[in-house]
Protein backbone atom coordinates (compact mmCIF):
# COMPACT_ATOMS: atom_id res chain seq x y z
CA UNK A 1 0.00 0.00 0.00
CA UNK A 2 1.71 3.17 -1.14
CA UNK A 3 0.59 5.69 1.89
CA UNK A 4 3.10 8.69 2.90
CA UNK A 5 2.78 9.80 6.42
CA UNK A 6 4.24 13.10 5.51
CA UNK A 7 1.89 14.60 3.43
CA UNK A 8 -1.51 14.96 3.41
CA UNK A 9 -3.37 14.10 0.40
CA UNK A 10 -4.93 17.33 -0.24
CA UNK A 11 -0.84 19.09 -0.37
CA UNK A 12 0.44 16.25 -3.09
CA UNK A 13 0.48 17.30 -6.63
CA UNK A 14 -2.85 16.93 -8.69
CA UNK A 15 -2.43 13.82 -10.23
CA UNK A 16 -4.50 13.96 -13.93
CA UNK A 17 -6.66 11.97 -15.90
CA UNK A 18 -4.64 12.21 -18.43
CA UNK A 19 -1.36 14.16 -19.82
CA UNK A 20 0.09 14.02 -23.16
CA UNK A 21 3.62 11.77 -23.53
CA UNK A 22 5.29 14.64 -25.44
CA UNK A 23 9.06 13.58 -26.39
CA UNK A 24 11.93 16.40 -26.85
CA UNK A 25 12.43 14.80 -30.61
CA UNK A 26 8.90 15.67 -30.96
CA UNK A 27 9.10 19.21 -29.61
CA UNK A 28 11.95 19.73 -32.13
CA UNK A 29 10.05 18.26 -35.00
CA UNK A 30 7.44 20.40 -34.36
CA UNK A 31 9.50 24.07 -34.56
CA UNK A 32 11.32 22.47 -37.67
CA UNK A 33 8.27 22.59 -39.46
CA UNK A 34 7.33 25.88 -37.65
CA UNK A 35 10.75 27.34 -38.98
CA UNK A 36 10.62 25.74 -42.68
CA UNK A 37 7.70 28.45 -44.48
CA UNK A 38 5.46 25.62 -44.78
CA UNK A 39 3.11 24.88 -42.02
CA UNK A 40 -0.39 24.12 -43.46
CA UNK A 41 -1.20 20.69 -45.22
CA UNK A 42 1.44 19.15 -46.87
CA UNK A 43 4.43 16.45 -46.45
CA UNK A 44 4.14 15.67 -43.22
CA UNK A 45 0.56 15.20 -43.32
CA UNK A 46 1.24 12.70 -45.98
CA UNK A 47 3.91 11.42 -43.97
CA UNK A 48 1.47 11.14 -41.11
CA UNK A 49 -1.35 9.14 -43.46
CA UNK A 50 1.36 6.47 -44.58
CA UNK A 51 2.55 6.12 -41.11
CA UNK A 52 -0.77 5.75 -40.32
CA UNK A 53 -1.01 2.67 -43.39
CA UNK A 54 1.96 0.61 -41.87
CA UNK A 55 0.92 0.52 -39.20
CA UNK A 56 -2.86 -0.41 -39.12
CA UNK A 57 -2.34 -2.18 -42.40
CA UNK A 58 -5.14 0.22 -44.30
CA UNK A 59 -5.26 0.83 -47.23
CA UNK A 60 -5.91 4.14 -47.86
CA UNK A 61 -5.47 7.00 -44.73
CA UNK A 62 -7.33 10.62 -44.58
CA UNK A 63 -5.64 13.00 -42.31
CA UNK A 64 -8.37 15.36 -40.68
CA UNK A 65 -8.76 18.08 -38.17
CA UNK A 66 -10.65 15.86 -35.48
CA UNK A 67 -12.26 12.49 -35.80
CA UNK A 68 -15.93 14.57 -35.45
CA UNK A 69 -15.00 15.88 -38.95
CA UNK A 70 -14.20 12.01 -40.02
CA UNK A 71 -17.64 10.98 -39.41
CA UNK A 72 -19.02 14.14 -40.79
CA UNK A 73 -17.18 13.56 -43.67
CA UNK A 74 -18.76 10.00 -44.10
CA UNK A 75 -22.19 10.97 -43.77
CA UNK A 76 -22.00 13.28 -46.04
CA UNK A 77 -20.28 11.35 -48.47
CA UNK A 78 -22.90 8.36 -48.28
CA UNK A 79 -25.81 10.41 -48.66
CA UNK A 80 -27.23 10.15 -45.51
CA UNK A 81 -29.83 12.86 -44.74
CA UNK A 82 -33.49 13.45 -43.77
CA UNK A 83 -35.92 10.37 -43.22
CA UNK A 84 -32.91 8.39 -42.55
CA UNK A 85 -31.26 6.01 -39.73
CA UNK A 86 -28.12 5.56 -38.67
CA UNK A 87 -27.46 2.99 -35.67
CA UNK A 88 -24.72 3.71 -32.77
CA UNK A 89 -24.48 3.57 -28.75
CA UNK A 90 -25.69 5.95 -26.49
CA UNK A 91 -23.09 4.97 -24.09
CA UNK A 92 -20.08 7.33 -26.05
CA UNK A 93 -18.89 10.85 -26.77
CA UNK A 94 -22.17 12.73 -27.86
CA UNK A 95 -19.82 13.92 -31.04
CA UNK A 96 -21.71 10.99 -33.06
CA UNK A 97 -25.50 11.91 -32.45
CA UNK A 98 -24.42 15.53 -33.34
CA UNK A 99 -23.58 15.00 -36.44
CA UNK A 100 -26.04 13.01 -37.73
CA UNK A 101 -28.53 15.22 -35.93
CA UNK A 102 -26.83 18.04 -38.10
CA UNK A 103 -26.76 15.89 -41.23
CA UNK A 104 -30.95 15.85 -40.95
CA UNK A 105 -30.96 11.94 -40.08
CA UNK A 106 -32.52 10.12 -36.81
CA UNK A 107 -29.42 8.39 -34.42
CA UNK A 108 -30.97 4.65 -33.57
CA UNK A 109 -29.63 4.36 -30.01
CA UNK A 110 -28.78 0.76 -29.28
CA UNK A 111 -27.73 -0.40 -25.86
CA UNK A 112 -24.57 -2.43 -24.86
CA UNK A 113 -23.12 -5.26 -22.61
CA UNK A 114 -23.08 -4.35 -19.37
CA UNK A 115 -19.54 -4.92 -18.23
CA UNK A 116 -17.43 -4.06 -21.63
CA UNK A 117 -19.84 -1.10 -23.15
CA UNK A 118 -19.43 -2.59 -26.64
CA UNK A 119 -22.47 -3.51 -28.95
CA UNK A 120 -23.10 -7.01 -29.89
CA UNK A 121 -24.57 -7.40 -33.10
CA UNK A 122 -27.57 -9.29 -31.56
CA UNK A 123 -28.71 -5.94 -29.81
CA UNK A 124 -28.86 -4.26 -33.51
CA UNK A 125 -30.55 -6.55 -35.74
CA UNK A 126 -33.92 -5.99 -34.10
CA UNK A 127 -33.41 -1.84 -34.86
CA UNK A 128 -32.75 -2.34 -38.49
CA UNK A 129 -35.55 -1.28 -40.31
CA UNK A 130 -36.03 0.09 -44.18
CA UNK A 131 -34.81 3.44 -43.38
CA UNK A 132 -31.41 1.81 -41.99
CA UNK A 133 -28.53 3.71 -44.17
CA UNK A 134 -25.10 2.80 -41.78
CA UNK A 135 -24.23 0.80 -38.52
CA UNK A 136 -21.61 2.85 -36.28
CA UNK A 137 -20.58 0.99 -33.31
CA UNK A 138 -17.59 1.99 -30.94
CA UNK A 139 -14.33 0.34 -29.66
CA UNK A 140 -14.13 1.31 -26.55
CA UNK A 141 -11.46 2.13 -23.67
CA UNK A 142 -8.93 0.09 -25.93
CA UNK A 143 -10.93 -2.56 -26.44
CA UNK A 144 -12.24 -4.22 -29.77
CA UNK A 145 -15.67 -5.03 -31.07
CA UNK A 146 -16.57 -8.82 -31.91
CA UNK A 147 -16.47 -7.54 -36.01
CA UNK A 148 -16.76 -10.82 -37.56
CA UNK A 149 -20.54 -11.07 -35.48
CA UNK A 150 -21.34 -7.22 -36.77
CA UNK A 151 -19.49 -7.44 -40.54
CA UNK A 152 -21.46 -10.33 -40.65
CA UNK A 153 -24.69 -8.65 -40.01
CA UNK A 154 -23.96 -5.75 -42.27
CA UNK A 155 -23.41 -7.75 -45.11
CA UNK A 156 -26.52 -9.93 -44.55
CA UNK A 157 -28.82 -6.77 -44.55
CA UNK A 158 -26.72 -4.77 -47.24
CA UNK A 159 -25.57 -1.58 -44.61
CA UNK A 160 -22.76 0.04 -44.33
CA UNK A 161 -20.22 -0.59 -41.27
CA UNK A 162 -18.21 2.16 -40.02
CA UNK A 163 -16.06 1.45 -36.84
CA UNK A 164 -15.67 4.65 -34.01
CA UNK A 165 -11.93 3.95 -33.59
CA UNK A 166 -11.63 6.90 -31.70
CA UNK A 167 -10.49 5.12 -28.97
CA UNK A 168 -9.05 1.97 -30.90
CA UNK A 169 -5.07 3.02 -32.04
CA UNK A 170 -2.96 0.08 -32.07
CA UNK A 171 -5.76 -2.07 -30.59
CA UNK A 172 -6.11 -5.50 -32.63
CA UNK A 173 -8.98 -7.85 -33.14
CA UNK A 174 -8.28 -11.69 -34.05
CA UNK A 175 -4.69 -10.73 -34.95
CA UNK A 176 -5.54 -8.12 -37.35
CA UNK A 177 -5.19 -4.15 -36.24
CA UNK A 178 -8.03 -1.91 -36.04
CA UNK A 179 -8.50 -0.12 -39.34
CA UNK A 180 -6.71 -2.79 -41.85
CA UNK A 181 -10.01 -3.71 -43.33
CA UNK A 182 -13.22 -2.11 -43.71
CA UNK A 183 -13.95 1.57 -42.49
CA UNK A 184 -12.46 3.35 -39.38
CA UNK A 185 -12.42 6.63 -37.88
CA UNK A 186 -9.60 7.33 -35.59
CA UNK A 187 -9.25 10.33 -33.12
CA UNK A 188 -5.60 12.21 -31.98
CA UNK A 189 -7.01 14.09 -29.81
CA UNK A 190 -4.97 15.21 -26.76
CA UNK A 191 -6.46 12.72 -24.19
CA UNK A 192 -5.91 9.95 -26.98
CA UNK A 193 -2.99 7.06 -26.86
CA UNK A 194 -1.03 9.39 -29.43
CA UNK A 195 -2.01 13.05 -30.27
CA UNK A 196 -1.35 15.38 -32.86
CA UNK A 197 -2.89 18.44 -30.86
CA UNK A 198 -6.08 17.68 -32.70
CA UNK A 199 -6.60 15.44 -35.12
CA UNK A 200 -8.10 12.21 -36.46
CA UNK A 201 -7.50 9.87 -39.16
CA UNK A 202 -10.12 8.47 -41.74
CA UNK A 203 -9.30 4.88 -42.45
CA UNK A 204 -10.56 2.91 -45.44
CA UNK A 205 -9.99 0.03 -48.05
CA UNK A 206 -12.74 1.64 -50.33
CA UNK A 207 -10.65 3.95 -52.53
CA UNK A 208 -13.80 5.66 -54.14
CA UNK A 209 -14.61 6.41 -50.54
CA UNK A 210 -11.41 7.62 -49.38
CA UNK A 211 -11.30 9.75 -52.35
CA UNK A 212 -14.59 11.40 -51.90
CA UNK A 213 -13.40 12.12 -48.09
CA UNK A 214 -10.22 13.46 -49.43
CA UNK A 215 -11.68 15.94 -51.79
CA UNK A 216 -14.74 16.69 -48.85
CA UNK A 217 -12.42 17.86 -46.49
CA UNK A 218 -10.86 20.27 -48.38
CA UNK A 219 -13.31 22.46 -50.60
CA UNK A 220 -14.32 20.20 -52.51
CA UNK A 221 -11.26 20.47 -54.50
CA UNK A 222 -9.38 17.99 -56.78
CA UNK A 223 -5.97 19.12 -55.54
CA UNK A 224 -5.29 21.10 -52.13
CA UNK A 225 -2.56 23.85 -51.89
CA UNK A 226 0.44 21.19 -51.44
CA UNK A 227 -0.67 19.37 -54.62
CA UNK A 228 -0.81 22.48 -56.59
CA UNK A 229 2.77 24.06 -55.30
CA UNK A 230 4.70 20.59 -55.83
CA UNK A 231 3.39 18.67 -58.39
CA UNK A 232 3.09 21.92 -60.72
CA UNK A 233 -0.70 21.76 -60.68
CA UNK A 234 -3.07 25.05 -62.24
CA UNK A 235 -2.65 27.92 -59.49
CA UNK A 236 -6.30 27.35 -59.48
CA UNK A 237 -8.35 24.35 -59.07
CA UNK A 238 -11.26 23.45 -59.46
CA UNK A 239 -14.28 22.87 -57.64
CA UNK A 240 -15.85 19.04 -57.56
CA UNK A 241 -18.38 19.44 -54.98
CA UNK A 242 -18.75 21.96 -52.03
CA UNK A 243 -16.86 20.46 -49.36
CA UNK A 244 -15.23 21.72 -45.62
CA UNK A 245 -12.19 22.74 -44.65
CA UNK A 246 -11.23 19.93 -41.90
CA UNK A 247 -7.49 19.38 -43.53
CA UNK A 248 -4.79 18.81 -40.78
CA UNK A 249 -1.56 21.12 -40.48
CA UNK A 250 1.80 20.10 -40.55
CA UNK A 251 2.81 21.15 -37.74
CA UNK A 252 -0.17 19.26 -36.47
CA UNK A 253 1.18 15.73 -38.80
CA UNK A 254 4.68 16.23 -37.82
CA UNK A 255 3.68 15.48 -33.92
CA UNK A 256 1.58 12.69 -34.99
CA UNK A 257 4.77 11.15 -36.88
CA UNK A 258 6.55 10.99 -33.69
CA UNK A 259 4.23 10.16 -31.48
CA UNK A 260 3.48 7.17 -33.99
CA UNK A 261 6.66 5.31 -34.15
CA UNK A 262 6.22 5.21 -29.85
CA UNK A 263 3.42 3.54 -30.26
CA UNK A 264 4.31 0.48 -29.02
CA UNK A 265 6.41 1.94 -26.34
CA UNK A 266 3.36 3.94 -25.07
CA UNK A 267 0.89 1.11 -25.43
CA UNK A 268 2.48 -1.11 -23.22
CA UNK A 269 2.77 1.23 -20.69
CA UNK A 270 -0.41 1.60 -20.64
CA UNK A 271 -0.76 -1.96 -20.21
CA UNK A 272 1.59 -1.94 -17.34
CA UNK A 273 -0.63 0.88 -15.89
CA UNK A 274 -3.95 -1.28 -16.20
CA UNK A 275 -2.41 -4.31 -15.26
CA UNK A 276 -1.00 -2.61 -11.40
CA UNK A 277 -4.64 -1.29 -11.03
CA UNK A 278 -6.55 -4.78 -11.96
CA UNK A 279 -3.97 -6.33 -9.37
CA UNK A 280 -4.69 -3.13 -6.80
CA UNK A 281 -8.29 -3.10 -7.29
CA UNK A 282 -8.99 -6.32 -6.77
CA UNK A 283 -8.68 -6.00 -2.98
CA UNK A 284 -12.18 -3.32 -3.06
CA UNK A 285 -15.38 -5.14 -3.57
CA UNK A 286 -16.95 -1.26 -3.90
CA UNK A 287 -15.36 -1.04 -7.55
CA UNK A 288 -15.29 -3.22 -10.76
CA UNK A 289 -13.53 -2.56 -13.12
CA UNK A 290 -14.47 -3.40 -16.96
CA UNK A 291 -14.39 -7.26 -18.20
CA UNK A 292 -12.42 -7.84 -21.27
CA UNK A 293 -14.05 -9.47 -23.81
CA UNK A 294 -13.99 -13.28 -24.49
CA UNK A 295 -12.53 -13.11 -27.86
CA UNK A 296 -9.41 -12.62 -29.48
CA UNK A 297 -7.98 -9.39 -29.29
CA UNK A 298 -5.30 -6.62 -28.19
CA UNK A 299 -6.12 -4.15 -26.10
CA UNK A 300 -4.15 -0.55 -26.51
CA UNK A 301 -5.55 0.77 -22.80
CA UNK A 302 -6.85 4.30 -23.66
CA UNK A 303 -9.07 4.46 -20.38
CA UNK A 304 -8.98 2.66 -17.75
CA UNK A 305 -13.46 2.58 -16.47
CA UNK A 306 -14.02 1.77 -13.18
CA UNK A 307 -18.30 1.10 -11.76
CA UNK A 308 -18.92 2.55 -8.01
CA UNK A 309 -21.48 0.60 -6.43
CA UNK A 310 -23.64 3.40 -5.24
CA UNK A 311 -25.71 1.15 -3.51
CA UNK A 312 -23.27 -0.25 -0.65
CA UNK A 313 -20.83 2.79 -0.42
CA UNK A 314 -24.12 5.27 -0.63
CA UNK A 315 -21.99 7.57 -2.76
CA UNK A 316 -23.47 8.78 -5.87
CA UNK A 317 -20.56 8.40 -8.76
CA UNK A 318 -20.40 12.61 -9.27
CA UNK A 319 -19.93 12.76 -5.10
CA UNK A 320 -17.23 9.93 -5.28
CA UNK A 321 -15.32 12.13 -8.58
CA UNK A 322 -15.55 15.16 -6.25
CA UNK A 323 -14.18 13.46 -3.33
CA UNK A 324 -11.01 12.05 -5.07
CA UNK A 325 -10.90 15.33 -6.73
CA UNK A 326 -10.64 17.60 -2.88
CA UNK A 327 -7.80 14.65 -2.05
CA UNK A 328 -5.75 16.16 -5.77
CA UNK A 329 -7.19 12.24 -8.06
CA UNK A 330 -8.28 13.80 -11.53
CA UNK A 331 -10.98 11.16 -12.97
CA UNK A 332 -12.85 11.29 -16.19
CA UNK A 333 -16.87 10.06 -17.21
CA UNK A 334 -16.51 8.03 -20.58
CA UNK A 335 -19.57 8.77 -20.61
CA UNK A 336 -23.20 10.04 -19.73
CA UNK A 337 -25.27 8.27 -22.16
CA UNK A 338 -26.06 10.68 -24.96
CA UNK A 339 -29.79 9.73 -25.12
CA UNK A 340 -30.51 11.13 -21.47
CA UNK A 341 -28.72 14.34 -22.35
CA UNK A 342 -31.17 17.57 -22.61
CA UNK A 343 -31.29 17.91 -26.20
CA UNK A 344 -31.84 13.87 -27.04
CA UNK A 345 -34.26 13.21 -24.32
CA UNK A 346 -36.51 16.32 -24.88
CA UNK A 347 -36.25 15.17 -28.51
CA UNK A 348 -36.39 11.61 -28.92
CA UNK A 349 -39.05 11.34 -26.30
CA UNK A 350 -40.08 7.64 -26.95
CA UNK A 351 -36.79 6.78 -27.03
CA UNK A 352 -36.71 3.08 -25.31
CA UNK A 353 -35.16 2.58 -22.35
CA UNK A 354 -31.18 1.13 -22.71
CA UNK A 355 -31.24 -0.49 -18.98
CA UNK A 356 -27.23 -1.82 -19.27
CA UNK A 357 -25.90 1.83 -20.92
CA UNK A 358 -28.29 3.43 -18.09
CA UNK A 359 -27.06 1.60 -14.83
CA UNK A 360 -23.45 2.27 -16.46
CA UNK A 361 -24.16 5.71 -17.54
CA UNK A 362 -24.61 6.27 -13.26
CA UNK A 363 -21.56 3.89 -12.51
CA UNK A 364 -18.73 4.54 -14.45
CA UNK A 365 -15.64 6.80 -13.51
CA UNK A 366 -12.31 7.03 -15.77
CA UNK A 367 -8.80 6.89 -13.42
CA UNK A 368 -5.90 8.83 -14.36
CA UNK A 369 -4.05 6.46 -16.99
CA UNK A 370 -1.39 7.79 -18.73
CA UNK A 371 2.56 6.63 -19.72
CA UNK A 372 4.20 9.39 -17.72
CA UNK A 373 2.50 8.06 -14.35
CA UNK A 374 4.93 6.40 -12.17
CA UNK A 375 3.85 2.76 -10.45
CA UNK A 376 3.58 4.79 -7.20
CA UNK A 377 1.21 6.98 -9.16
CA UNK A 378 -1.09 3.97 -9.51
CA UNK A 379 -0.84 3.04 -5.56
CA UNK A 380 -1.35 6.63 -4.76
CA UNK A 381 -4.64 6.71 -6.92
CA UNK A 382 -5.77 3.07 -5.52
CA UNK A 383 -5.27 4.16 -1.88
CA UNK A 384 -7.15 7.45 -2.24
CA UNK A 385 -10.06 5.46 -3.78
CA UNK A 386 -10.25 3.48 -0.49
CA UNK A 387 -9.71 6.16 1.59
CA UNK A 388 -12.55 8.04 -0.21
CA UNK A 389 -15.14 4.70 -0.14
CA UNK A 390 -14.07 4.06 3.94
CA UNK A 391 -15.22 7.12 4.95
CA UNK A 392 -18.10 7.01 2.50
CA UNK A 393 -18.79 3.77 4.95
Amino acid sequence: MYIDKNESPVNKPFLPLSKPSISEDEIAAVADVLRSGWITTGAKNAELEQLVCDITGAQYAVALSSATAGMHLLLKALGIGPGDEVITPSMTWVSTANQIELCGATPVFVDVNRDTLMVEADMIEPLITERTRLIVPVHYAGASLDLAALRQLAVKHGIPLVEDAAHAIGTSYNGQPIGASGTAIFSFHPIKNITTGEGGMFCTDDSQLAEKIRQLRFHGLGVDAFDRETQGRAPQAEVLTPGYKYNLPDMNAVLGIGQLKRLHELNNRRAEIAALYTELLGEIDEVQPLQLPGYEMTHCWHLYIIRLDIESTSMSRDDFMQALKERQVGTGLHFRATHTQKYYREKYTETKSLPETEWNSERICSLPLYPDMSDDDVRRVVDTIRQVITGAG
